[in-house]
């Protein structure tokens, strides 16, 4: 009998990190979840916790006595652990920057010393405001001045790259490093700024969709079940080692556009509210106008395309959020 794979998921009561586990449970793997769930939820676990070779551990990354048990005991590290959304950024710079840089220096410290290989997620955030589209793994980064603190959460991303490859470069560890382009579905929540759930969840009640800024700036969502296989078969291929992968949607969307569209999907009776960006996050706000994902990488090392609608990843999120009414 082939022997089955035991991955640790870093995050893994998170959005993307529970569907990541389900995904590699349903397939026969051993799963080890390590979550604090500060942004992660129980909930989203739950319903694997009895399944044989699935292990649960609320505790901290920075926990490196654990960290280092787990780590040795695995095959393969996929770290999701990380401070999510715009908002917790803006409202906890600190707690944001030291989470991402800090559990990740522990993370790759800890492969590198047992010579795992680990897939790191990143962010179209690193991009910063670059207007050259779409975004290629090549390009130049452009953020903003380090006064304005929106920025924090794309220079640590960028540091945990750099610092990922550097590891690579040194030592030949297998690091694998993804970019994500705004993965959407069940189990995100508005809770972080996250634009559609909360866009559903005000759909649903007829409740005034809130536009930040004009809605004129555009975003390439794509759906959940289409990352986590994208993420399993970037850490399942020998050449995606040592490399930077953007994964997405190219389907460019204005949030104007995408607010109609969920009252469309849902028959909502909703109307938009247009709110400047310094009532929400403050003066000094930047945002980026484009972001859409050049997939050629993606597309030649592991045959990615996205699958699933739009549409249909609105009707899933909308259902999930009726079912779960308190998230």
């Amino acid at each position: 009998m082939k022997k089955r794979d035991k991955y640790l998921i870093t995050g893994g009561a998170g959005f993307i990190g529970s569907h990541l586990a389900d995904f590699l449970v349903d397939r026969g793997h051993y799963v080890s979840i390590i979550d604090n769930l500060s942004t992660g939820r129980w909930a989203n676990v739950e319903a694997i916790e009895s399944k044989k070779g699935v292990e649960i551990y609320i505790d901290t990354i920075l926990n490196e006595g654990l960290l280092d048990s787990l780590i040795r005991e695995c095959d393969a590290v996929f770290h999701l652990a990380s401070a999510v959304g715009v908002k917790l950024v803006m409202e906890r710079p600190v707690s944001t920057v030291e989470t991402i840089v800090k559990g990740t220096d522990v993370v790759l410290a800890m492969c590198s010393r047992y010579r795992k290989p680990v897939l790191i997620t990143s962010s179209s955030e690193v991009y910063g405001k670059s207007e050259k589209v779409p975004f290629s793994e090549e390009d130049d980064c452009v953020v903003g001045a380090t006064e304005k603190r929106r920025w924090a959460y794309a220079c640590a991303k960028a540091l945990d790259e750099f610092l990922a490859l550097a590891h690579y470069y040194e030592t030949d560890l297998p690091v694998r490093i993804v970019r994500l382009f705004n993965t959407v579905g069940p189990r995100q929540t508005g809770r972080y700024g996250m634009v559609l759930p909360t866009l559903i969840r005000q759909a649903l009640r007829n409740e005034e969709l809130t536009i930040h800024g004009d809605g004129s700036q555009t975003r390439c969502f794509c759906d959940v079940s289409d990352i986590v296989s994208a993420i399993y078969e970037v850490m399942e291929t020998p050449e995606c080692i040592g490399q930077v992968i953007n994964l997405g949607s190219t389907d460019e969307i204005s949030i104007r556009d995408l607010a109609f569209t969920v009252i469309e999907v849902l028959g909502s009776k909703s109307e938009l509210q247009f709110v400047p960006y310094r009532e929400v996050y403050g003066n000094g706000f930047d945002d980026m106008q484009r972001r859409v994902p050049d997939l050629s990488r993606a597309k030649s090392l592991i045959d990615f395309k996205p699958r699933v609608k739009l549409k249909n990843t609105i009707l899933r999120t909308a259902h999930y959020l009726n079912e779960n009414r308190s998230t």
